[in-house]
Parts: structure tokens; C-alpha cells; sequence
């Protein structure tokens, strides 16, 4: 049995969690506890760093605490520590790898650095058990990628935002139209009795030869027709969310068509071809079955984790730490690695939304 400790503090979500593997029988999550900084961050209408950070330092160790009670394990019981090294916020980061460090030192246990992006590439082979290769919807706060998945630690990039990415574009929506943070539910919480035909809004990049996404024109759009309109009433507020999801399901599946026929093109052997959405906007229904219905017609499985394992947690990082030990892959980073705030999966491709001293950030 190979059982691995998680730590994730990327943003504003504190968690830690078991992850055990036994031979061939499924990987069981022992334990994955989540403490969520949204009423820290709720006054601001987004993530403050700062906060962020010390929320991080002050719930820690309980947090991890809760996490090896729950699963009945002791630190000498593990096999190793894995813990977000990046992308995100460096405060965060450094709370969190520092942590796993100083546990891993003390226990004499490996410590493995995981890149965030590749928790959520992994997590289907944690819940379906998906083979490689696989693509990859990568939509939230942050990313909005399509990779094809083709092995631990191997990826490709096939698209990217070049300006917001998608959750980005649901925050600042939310926020524009009064509405409270975290954006991305409440958007869909009032688009819910909103009219979706109402306003035209642009569906950006829709029929581009360019893979790519891109939502900065759509928000400007949906700022526009607010202007245009004020005062907003609770109806028009709820007919421009309704608009404005409505067209980002359009561009999303746009663009993930064409995707879906580079994957038939690039890996022709594949037998049960699938289409993984990860991040937290794959919470969003609309999105959700805008994508299904695409994938069905495509002849793609559709997968998408539970929700609890789309946003941010730590049994996604502990499923990756797993991974690699079974790859031998855990040396390949651990106590001399530095938190890095931007760590594309795919390191080759060229950066799409700006490089400097930090790195490529998408």
C-alpha cells in the first residue's frame, strides 16, 4: 500500500488529505479536509495575498492534523509528502511547501513538489481510473487551458486565454453587476430566472483557425449593456448573467470541437477517447452540459470529478505525489525546490499571456 500525505495552499483554500493505492484495487481518498478563506476575502470581492497567507499559517497544522485523525494514520505510516509548489499565490505557496518540508525532514519521509496544473490533470485517473492519453479542460480562477494528457509528467499544450482566463471573466462579471464573490456561483445562481436570449453578446474567438480562448471582449460587452441600462434591476442583472453564460458555453464548445478533432487526428489508436473538465467552473451547469452534449456527438466520454474535487483541495495533490512515486518521479524535485507563482504544464510551448522574470505564465 502506498499512502501519501497532500498539502494544498495555492490560494485561498487551506487542505490536506490522505490518498492511499493498493495494488490493483482502486485509490481510496482516506481523508480530504478543505477550510475555504471566502469570508476573509468576501469584503474585498476577491483574494487579498496577504490574507490569504496568514489564513494559511494560522489553519495549517490543524488542518493536517485533521487530516491524518480522520484517516487513522500516522506520519511514520506514510510513504511520502506532496504539497503545491506552484502555480499561485507565492505566499501560499511558501506556507504550504515549507510546511510539507519541514514534516517530510522530520519524518524522514520523501517530499514531492506538485505542480497544481497536474493535480487537476490527474484527478480523473483518481475518480475514473482514465487511462492515458486523455484531453484536458483545464477552467478556473486562473487557467483556461486544453492539454492533451499523454502520461504522468507529460503534456501538451493545445490552447490557451490570451487575455482573462475563464473564472477570471466570471469574478469580474459578478463584481460589475453587484453581485457577491465568489462571482462564479452567483452568476449562475441569478442566471437561473434570467432571459438568455436578451442580450447579443460576442462569442470571442467562435470560428477562429487560432485554438485559443479569449473572454476580455466579452466582458467588456457585458459592462456595456450594464452601463447601457442603469439603474439594473434584479431582472436585468439576471438576464445579462443568463446572456453571458450562454456565451461562454458557445465559445467553450467552439473551441474544444475543434479540439476533440485534433485528438482523433493525434492519437488515432484510442479506443475510448475522453474529454476530462477540471477547475472550478466545471462546476457550472450550463458549461456542464453544454460540453456533454458536444462530447456525445463526438463520440468522447465526458468526465468531470465531483465537484469537491474540481475546485481546489488536496487529495488531487496527494493522488499526483502518488503518481510520481509509482513513475519514480518523486526525486526529481523535493526539499531544494523553490514555490514558483507561475509553472506551465507544458514548459515548451510559447507563453501566451506574458513572460518575465518569473517565468512563462500561461
Amino acid at each position: 500500500m502506498i499512502r501519501v500525505l497532500g498539502i494544498e495552499t495555492s490560494c485561498d483554500e487551506t487542505a490536506a488529505s490522505v490518498v492511499a493505492l493498493e495494488g490493483d484495487a482502486a485509490p481510496k481518498i482516506m481523508s480530504n479536509i478543505v477550510l475555504s478563506q471566502i469570508e476573509e476575502h468576501a469584503a474585498f470581492g476577491g483574494v487579498v495575498p496577504e490574507i490569504a497567507a496568514r489564513a494559511h499559517v494560522e489553519a495549517l497544522d490543524g488542518i493536517i492534523e485533521a487530516a491524518l485523525a480522520d484517516a487513522g494514520v500516522a506520519l511514520a505510516d506514510l510513504d511520502a509528502i506532496a504539497a503545491t509548489a506552484g502555480p499561485g499565490l507565492v505566499g501560499g505557496l511558501i506556507v504550504g511547501l515549507m510546511t510539507a518540508k519541514a514534516i517530510a525532514a522530520a519524518a524522514g519521509k520523501p517530499l514531492i513538489a506538485v505542480n497544481h496544473l497536474e493535480g487537476h490533470a490527474l484527478t480523473a485517473r483518481l475518480t475514473d481510473g482514465l487511462e492515458f492519453p486523455y484531453l484536458l479542460l483545464l477552467v478556473s480562477g486562473g487557467h483556461t487551458q486544453i492539454l492533451a494528457v499523454r502520461g504522468v509528467g507529460d503534456y501538451q499544450r493545445w490552447a490557451t486565454t490570451i487575455d482573462d482566463a475563464l473564472g477570471e471573466a466570471f469574478d469580474k462579471t459578478a463584481k460589475m453587476l453587484g453581485l457577491p464573490y465568489p462571482g462564479g456561483p452567483n452568476v449562475e445562481k441569478a442566471a437561473l430566472s434570467g432571459n438568455a436570449s436578451r442580450f447579443a453578446f460576442p462569442r470571442p474567438m467562435k470560428g477562429s483557425a487560432q485554438p485559443d480562448f479569449s473572454f476580455s471582449g466579452l466582458k467588456t460587452a457585458v459592462r456595456q449593456a450594464a452601463t447601457a441600462i442603469e439603474p439594473l434591476s434584479d431582472q436585468d442583472v439576471a438576464d445579462i448573467c443568463a446572456s453571458f453564460q450562454a456565451a461562454v458555453a458557445d465559445a467553450l464548445a467552439d473551441r474544444v470541437s475543434r479540439a476533440l478533432e485534433r485528438f482523433r487526428e493525434t492519437f488515432p489508436g484510442t479506443k475510448n477517447p475522453a474529454l476530462v473538465v477540471a477547475g472550478g467552473v466545471a462546476a457550472n451547469r450550463t458549461v456542464k452540459t453544454t460540453l456533454e452534449r458536444l462530447c456525445t456527438d463526438a463520440g468522447f466520454s465526458f468526465v468531470a470529478p465531483p465537484l469537491k474535487l474540481c475546485t481546489d483541495n488536496a487529495a488531487m495533490i496527494a493522488w499526483a505525489g502518488i503518481e510520481r512515486l509509482r513513475e519514480g518521479m518523486a526525486q526529481e524535485n523535493g526539499f531544494d525546490f523553490v514555490p514558483r507563482s507561475r509553472w506551465p504544464l507544458d514548459s515548451v510551448s510559447a507563453p501566451m499571456v506574458g513572460s518575465g522574470r518569473r517565468g512563462a505564465k500561461a
